[in-house]
């Protein structure tokens, strides 16, 4: 306050200088209230109301800065936690594609069912209950749909809407959809989360041809029937070679006896 004239213009110009410096990064629609120090090559006359106002801007700067932004908060399901079906990089989606590829490859049959509202530890639970040979995935229907092309499951391209959830079946379809029908049952989504439809050599099929299909003799269950019924053939043919063989063998005994006789 004791200073001179031109010491508290300096002064003042340098607090202008520094508010309009700190609006100029937080609030630009601001500036326009506060006058430039050097507009004109007049000398700065501040009003007693502008340097009030000055002190006030400083005062509640805070205020107007935006807050920092939150993280968004995520649903704990399958689909998230690094497990949405996609890949971030071009890479990753090639490799997803890649991985698809090759497991359809090894498929006899693929199901698919709703991906929605399956929390991490549902879906890890319901993992460890799928037989041996079936694998669960969800998969980005963009990457579905170069996976499938030039394959018999090009079909399955009708079937790619909303978030999808894959099982691709190697041999035991029965078993996969017994699984499943478990899960629906022991977590209350039986009503939300029926079968959508599946594939097996290039036909499509509605939950209740799947349904239909599951019940169905896998192949090992056919493979079993058969070698049953093959080693079934000779001992039955041995007894039927056998029972005649014992009667002829009985009437010679017999006709032996009676020659003696005589």
């Amino acid at each position: 306050v004791g200073g001179s004239v031109v010491d508290n213009k300096q002064s003042l110009i340098h607090c202008v200088e520094l508010v309009r410096l700190l609006l100029s990064t937080t609030q630009p629609r601001l500036l326009h209230f506060i006058p430039s120090p050097h507009p004109t090559p007049h000398p700065i006359n501040l009003t007693m109301k502008q340097s009030f106002l000055l002190l006030g801007l400083v005062a509640t700067a805070s205020a107007f800065t935006s807050p920092a932004p939150r993280p968004v908060a995520t649903s704990n399901t399958a689909l998230f936690g690094g497990a949405r079906g996609g890949a971030t990089t071009l890479e990753g989606k090639k490799a997803r594609v890649a991985t698809v590829k090759e497991l359809l490859d090894k498929s006899e049959m693929v199901i698919t069912v709703p991906a929605g509202g399956i929390t991490v530890s549902q879906a890890q639970s319901l993992r460890r209950s799928l037989p041996q040979g079936t694998t669960m995935m969800v998969v980005k229907n963009k990457l579905m749909s170069r996976a499938i092309e030039g394959t018999t499951y090009e079909p399955v391209g009708e079937m790619l809407k909303g978030a999808n959830m894959w099982f691709f079946i190697e041999e035991d379809i029965g078993g996969t959809v017994k699984s499943w029908n478990s899960f629906l049952k022991d977590n209350g989504k039986r009503e939300t989360h029926t079968i959508l439809g599946g594939n097996i050599e290039g036909t499509n099929y509605d939950s209740k041809g799947v349904e239909a299909i599951s019940k169905l003799p896998s192949k090992l269950e056919l493979i079993a029937q058969i070698a049953g019924s093959i080693n079934a053939v000779p001992t039955k043919l041995a007894r039927v070679v056998k029972a005649p063989g014992m009667k002829v063998a009985r009437a010679i005994k017999l006709a032996g006896e009676e020659v003696n006789k005589e």
